[in-house]
């Protein structure tokens, strides 16, 4: 008891024996700094996890957990992990098989079981991290697969859904049976899983396969389009089908939202517009006559939350400037939706074409110059290996962390402010316990916590469901002089700011 009184004083003297109350109001804390920082994580083709298919389940489980670990250290806030890659599954499902990225076999489960998102969203969410589901909308086999198709995936349960195109097997996005299928995967993944998003990337009707003598091979949906014509439909084959993907688009966005009116969805389309639309100089592949995609149209009229184009060149392309495609969806972004831009960040690799460390930093430093406030990285190997010492400048880019950027259009209002208390730290007089005294959190999903030590405010974030954080009461040889905290929505909104009194002398 005499040691604790003591350690009371020591703190107390620290504090210039007055304590710290409510911070002046020209000492108040500056607004919260905000920024989506997140990176792919691709199942296909082993792209990032796992990193073999067939891995023992011990193997898989520490691979999760090192790259949520990895990401926490670079400064991200989310993850956007595929659980869907081609109508199959990396998690327990009822209505597509098991994945053969994940044990080897589609169709097969993990021995001994276990279920690979419900982990992912456990060990994010226990770091503050968001964890988006993104699936494959269409495809129903990729290249690399090598497995047989299990009994019940859908080439063989719904053949007539199912198209060969290339090297690939395709879900038509003409027959009306297969779009419904992909909405029943996504509501069931957001009605049985805490996911924070639901996303899409840019494959909607597939990449053109060339022919032998040149030109495109048709995408074989012959069928459905006379049937679509048979039923009165007057549209030309190419309109019809950007018709067919506005509809799933729209119909995913009022599905996630249906389901859960906090869980966002995002889209990562192809990078470049369309040819009638865009600036002078820019060339390039045309998403919306050959994939269809018409995604000007879906950002106007707010069909998602947020587009992530993949702007996968560098700054001095001379066709497609990052900087030059950035300020073109930043215009046409009419809706007000966020923008968050996609890196191709695993361009930095061990070949001669192999971009720089600084190109991809300096992309950076370009989005935040627009105050564009996002970042996604493809794909997460390239951080775990931290090719050239990207890790290293992507976590100084990333020093001071980040609230994921508001949601006001889903739900604007703000949780309750926390309860936060402060006490001495058994055996440690360098440091005070914050301690976090609210009830269990309903709609808090994290804290975000100010300290000012002299004239300088730090900044902190956690999650609402820790009940207890460390705080040094001298930082730089200044003394702790207030701590202001906040708790966030799920959508990112704030709640009022409480100023929480320090240790007084007795």
């Amino acid at each position: 008891m005499v040691h604790q009184g003591l350690k009371l004083l020591a703190f107390a003297a620290v504090l210039h024996l007055a304590g710290c109350a409510t911070p002046r109001v020209d000492d108040g804390p500056p607004p919260a700094p905000r920024e989506f920082r997140a990176a792919w994580v691709a199942s296909v083709a082993n792209i990032d996890w796992p990193s073999k298919p067939g891995l023992p389940v011990a193997t898989q489980k520490e691979e999760i957990v090192r790259i949520v670990e990895r990401a926490h250290r670079l400064g991200l806030n989310a993850l956007i992990v595929q659980v869907r890659p081609a109508a199959d599954a990396l998690y327990a499902s009822a209505l597509e098989p098991w994945s053969e990225y994940l044990t080897g076999t589609q169709g097969v489960a993990p021995d001994p079981y276990y279920d690979p998102l419900a982990l992912w969203i456990a060990e994010a969410h226990r770091r503050g991290i968001e964890l988006h589901a993104w699936f494959n909308p269409y495809r129903a086999k990729h290249r690399t697969g090598k497995s047989a198709l299990a009994a019940t995936h859908l080439a063989n349960t719904s053949p007539e859904l199912v198209k060969s195109y290339g090297e690939y097997l395709w879900m038509d996005p003409g027959e009306p049976e297969a779009a419904r299928r992909t909405l029943e995967v996504i509501a069931d993944v957001v009605r049985r899983y805490d996911v924070d998003g639901v996303h899409i990337d840019d494959y909607f009707y597939p990449y053109p396969e060339t022919a032998p003598g040149g030109g495109d091979i048709e995408f074989p949906d012959e069928p459905a389009f006379v049937g679509y014509r048979l039923t009165g439909g007057t549209l030309a084959r190419e309109d019809w089908r950007r018709d067919n993907v506005n509809q799933l688009v729209e119909r995913i966005n009022a599905t996630v939202h249906r389901e859960k009116s906090w869980v966002r969805f995002g889209v990562s389309p192809f990078g470049i517009g369309k040819p009638e639309r865009r600036p002078a100089g820019v060339v390039g592949f045309s998403q919306y006559d050959k994939l269809y995609a018409d995604v000007e149209l879906w950002l106007a009229r707010g069909w998602m939350d947020y587009l992530a184009p993949q702007l996968y060149w560098a700054i001095d392309s001379p066709g497609q400037s990052f900087g030059v495609l950035l300020d073109y969806w930043t215009a046409a972004n009419t809706a007000g939706r966020h923008m968050w831009p996609g890196f191709f960040t695993s361009r930095i690799d061990a070949t001669e074409k192999s971009w720089t460390v600084d190109e991809i930093a300096n992309q950076i430093a370009t989005v935040r110059s627009r105050n564009v406030p996002g970042q996604i990285h493809f794909s997460m190997a390239a951080l775990m290996e931290n090719r050239k010492g990207i890790g290293d400048r992507l976590a100084q880019a990333n020093a001071t962390p980040a609230l994921v950027p508001a949601t006001p259009w889903l739900d604007n209002t703000p949780p309750m402010p926390p309860d936060m208390r402060v006490r001495a730290a058994p055996g440690d007089a360098e440091s005070i316990l914050l301690e976090n005294a609210s009830p269990a959190p309903e709609r808090s999903w994290l804290l975000a916590i100010w300290m000012r030590h002299g004239a300088a405010w730090t900044f902190r974030v956690v999650p609402a469901t820790d009940r207890e954080f460390r705080i040094a009461v001298r930082s730089n040889g200044a003394p702790l002089e207030a701590i202001v905290v906040s708790a966030v929505s799920r959508l990112g909104i704030e709640s009022t700011r409480v100023s929480v009194p320090l240790l007084q002398p007795r």
